[in-house]
């Protein structure tokens, strides 16, 4: 059921034990975001503990209190009132889900948020859940201390391009003016995020190295198959250095994570991506989204080609 910002917070406040999570395969706005509302409800005196239920990459371990993310272990039980949910639809908590039967609430920024059956306050037209966040503690009255406002930053930061995507709006960047008077150092946030490996400036020169056009130009990709690509903690960026090609308007990377299990994400210019991914199983925004294909990397680039084609037709 979809509800109101108040209404989320008045949820919030009825609770006293909650457990927030996010997606697998977190980015900086679920890590960003679930830190920064542990640290936030807590403040409030709530019992607050966030789970993931996958690895998160070294860049994102730099965030205040990092070190308090746990991961789900077989049999393992909380005894939670709540569980906030952010970033994502239900569906996509991995082992989070088998931690309590808790009333769900769900708070996100994805168009392609259909949940059901839960608590839904879903605003689209937010650059980043943690943009919600940032109103969800002032509805609640809850301080933005220098460590809330570096993870809300972050999320801020990390699903705008660093404030260069379409997404960034005029209400986007005055948030972020506000958390740098709340003591965010921006150059910290830049400085650690952008920061690579060696292996990862050697993965993306594998990805380049990948690289197919198809479309008249339209579509540019890259495949890694799973022995390239266990080889580095991250890809996140490789897909910005084609999606800048003067006639693109698709870009994709494939990354196959497992044998048969391959990762897509989706940039795009003008054609709406989310359409694209929500048809294959997956979500994500209008100019950005993505996948899991489970299928080898070969068919997986099949399909997504197939799938693109028909965006452009419709």
């Amino acid at each position: 059921m979809l509800i109101t910002l108040t209404d989320a917070a008045t949820k919030i406040r009825a609770a006293n034990k909650i457990l927030i999570t996010a997606h697998i395969q977190p980015d900086g706005d679920a890590i960003g975001s679930t830190l920064a509302a542990m640290m936030i409800l807590r403040s409030l005196g709530k019992n607050a503990q966030v789970f993931i239920d996958d690895t998160v990459r070294r860049n994102l371990q730099v965030l205040p209190h990092f070190e308090e993310i746990r991961r789900p272990v077989d049999g393992e039980t909380f005894d939670a009132d709540l569980l906030l949910i952010l970033d994502t639809s239900p569906d996509r908590i991995g082992n989070v889900s088998k931690l309590t039967d808790a009333p769900i609430l769900n708070v996100d920024h994805h168009v392609t948020n259909t949940s059901e059956g839960v608590d839904l306050y879903d605003e689209p037209k937010a650059a980043a859940t943690c943009e919600i966040i940032y109103k969800l503690a002032r509805e609640l009255g809850a301080k933005i201390t220098p460590d809330i406002a570096t993870c809300l930053y972050a999320g801020l930061a990390t699903d705008t391009g660093f404030f260069q995507f379409s997404n960034t709006q005029a209400d986007t960047l005055a948030i972020a003016a506000e958390l740098i008077r709340c003591g965010v150092s921006p150059n910290f946030i830049s400085e650690q995020f952008e920061m690579k490996t060696l292996a990862e400036v050697r993965g993306l020169a594998a990805a380049l190295n990948s690289l197919k056009i198809f479309y008249d130009g339209k579509v540019a990709g890259m495949t890694l198959d799973h022995a390239t690509a266990k080889k580095f903690d991250s890809t996140e960026g490789f897909i910005d250095e084609i999606r800048v090609i003067d006639t693109v308007d698709v870009a994709f990377l494939i990354t196959e994570k497992a044998p048969n299990v391959c990762r897509v994400s989706m940039r795009s210019k003008g054609v709406n991506v989310s359409k694209i991914a929500a048809e294959l199983g997956g979500g994500g925004h209008i100019r950005a989204a993505g996948c899991t294909l489970k299928m080898p990397l070969a068919d997986a680039e099949k399909i997504l080609i197939e799938a693109i084609g028909s965006g452009f037709a419709n």
